[in-house]
C-alpha cells in the first residue's frame, strides 16, 4: 500500500470511530422509552415525542453488526443487540408477518402497512447480526421474511416487487416511500434495496430458491432499472414496467453501480458479473461526467434539460467515495480514484458537522449548510457514511477479495 492510501485509510477509521459510531452511541440511545430516538436536530435537541422507523433502526441494527464483525468491539455488539431487541419487540407483526413502517415514541404500531422497502432492510440488517453473531434467529427471520415478500409482493406475471402492501398483506393505493416521492406501483429504489437483502442473505444461507431470485433481480435491474441509452438509474415504474419518471438521483447512480456487481459477485454467476461490471463502469462514467461539481461534492438531481436540485446530501457523497474507488478497482482509470478521494476531501471539508458532530444532511452548491437541520430522523442514519467507511477500510486494505 502506498503511503497516500495508508494516510486515507487512517482518515477514514478515524471518521468511522470517533464521529459516526462514536456519536450515535453517544448521543441516540433513548434510555426512557427504548431502543434510539427517533429525532434529532442539527444541534443536538432531541424531540422525545418523535416517531421511530423501520429504516432506521434497521439501519442501526445493520452498521452496529456490521462494526462489530469487522473490529470485534464488544460496545459495537451492545449497540446492535439493542437495536435487535428493540426491532422484534416493537416493529414485528406478530399476527401478519413482518414489520411495520413506523411506531410512536413509546413502540406502539403507527403506520402498520408493509413498505417492501422496510422489509428489504429488515433482511438486511438480520443478516448481517447472524453474520456477526451467529444468532440463529435472526438468521430465521430473515429467512421467512425472504418467503414472504416473495408470497406476497413479488410481481408473477411481470417480475419484480411491488412497492407496499396493507398490514395484512392485500394490494394498496399508498405505495410511496416519502412525500418525495411518486405514488407507482414499482421503483428502482426497492428494488435495488431487496437486491441489497437478498444479497446479504445469500452469504449465509445458499439456499437454490434465493439464488434463483438474486439473479432474477441482477438480470431486471440490468433489463429494466438501468436506461440504456445513459446509463442512469430510472425511479419509478407502472406493473410493466414503463417509465413514470425522468429524474436522474446521481447518488443512486453511483451506490447502484457499486451494489450491482456486488451483487452478482456474491451470487458467483461469472457470466452476469461480468454484464454488471460493464454497466457498472457505465453508470460510473456518467455519474463522473454529469454530477460531480468542481468542488469534489455530488450534485442530487437532473431532469431531462439539466440539473433540479443542486444540493449535496450526505449519503450520495458517501455513495460516491465507494462507487468511484469501485470502479477504478474495476478499470484501473486514475480518474476514478481522483474522484473517490475528491469525495471524500469534500465530505470532510463540508459535510462533517465540526460543531455538533456526525453529519449533515445536506449542504447547498455553495458549501453552505443547507435549511435541513436533521441530525437523526425516519431517514437520516449512520448506514450510508457508515457503510461507506466499512467498504473503503477493506478496500484500501486490500482484504475486499475476502468478503
Amino acid at each position: 500500500m502506498n503511503e497516500s492510501n495508508q494516510q486515507w485509510l487512517n482518515r477514514i477509521q478515524q471518521e468511522l470511530e470517533t464521529n459516526i459510531l462514536g456519536f450515535w452511541m453517544k448521543h441516540t440511545v433513548d434510555e426512557k422509552n427504548g431502543g434510539f430516538f427517533g429525532y434529532m436536530s442539527r444541534d443536538l435537541t432531541v424531540n422525545p415525542e418523535a416517531s421511530k422507523s423501520l429504516v432506521l433502526n434497521t439501519r442501526i441494527l445493520w452498521t452496529f453488526a456490521s462494526a462489530y464483525r469487522l473490529t470485534g468491539n464488544k460496545a459495537y455488539l451492545q449497540i446492535a443487540d439493542r437495536a435487535y431487541r428493540y426491532v422484534n419487540e416493537h416493529f414485528v407483526d406478530s399476527e401478519y408477518g413482518g414489520l411495520y413502517w413506523m411506531v410512536d415514541s413509546a413502540g406502539q404500531p403507527l403506520e402498520t402497512k408493509k413498505q417492501v422497502y422496510g422489509q428489504a432492510f429488515a433482511i438486511y440488517a438480520y443478516s448481517e447480526y447472524y453474520r456477526a453473531t451467529g444468532n440463529e434467529e435472526s438468521l430465521q427471520q430473515a429467512i421467512e421474511l425472504f418467503h414472504t415478500l416473495e408470497r406476497y409482493s413479488y410481481d408473477d406475471q411481470y417480475q419484480g416487487y411491488f412497492e407496499a402492501l396493507t398490514r395484512e398483506w392485500q394490494e394498496t393505493d399508498d405505495n410511496s416511500l416519502s412525500e418525495k416521492d411518486l405514488n407507482e406501483k414499482k421503483s428502482m429504489n426497492t428494488h435495488l434495496h431487496v437486491m441489497e437483502g437478498y444479497t446479504n442473505l445469500y452469504r449465509i444461507w445458499k439456499s437454490d430458491e434465493l439464488h434463483a431470485k438474486l439473479k432474477s433481480l441482477i438480470e431486471i435491474t440490468i433489463k429494466h432499472i438501468i436506461n440504456p441509452v445513459n446509463a442512469h438509474f430510472i425511479l419509478f415504474f407502472d406493473e410493466q414496467w414503463n417509465y413514470k419518471s425522468e429524474h436522474i438521483s446521481y447518488g443512486h447512480d453511483i451506490e447502484g453501480s457499486w451494489l450491482l456487481v456486488e451483487a452478482a459477485e456474491v451470487l458467483g454467476d461469472e457470466v452476469l458479473l461480468a454484464e454488471a461490471k460493464k454497466i457498472a463502469i457505465r453508470m460510473a462514467e456518467a455519474t463522473l461526467n454529469e454530477g460531480v461539481d468542481s468542488d469534489g461534492g455530488l450534485l442530487n438531481e437532473a431532469g431531462p434539460h439539466g440539473l433540479i436540485d443542486t444540493r449535496k446530501d450526505w449519503w450520495p457523497q458517501a455513495e460516491a467515495v465507494v462507487g468511484f474507488y469501485n470502479a477504478f478497482q474495476m478499470t484501473g482509470e486514475e480518474k476514478y480514484r481522483d474522484a473517490a478521494i475528491g469525495s471524500w476531501s469534500f465530505i470532510e471539508r463540508f459535510i462533517v458537522d465540526e460543531t455538533y458532530g456526525e453529519w449533515h444532511w445536506s449542504v447547498n452548491r455553495d458549501g453552505s449548510p443547507s435549511d435541513n437541520d436533521e441530525k437523526v430522523s425516519p431517514w437520516k442514519c449512520p448506514y450510508h457514511n457508515g457503510r461507506a467507511c466499512f467498504e473503503m477500510i477493506e478496500r484500501l486494505s486490500g482484504s475486499a477479495a475476502a468478503h
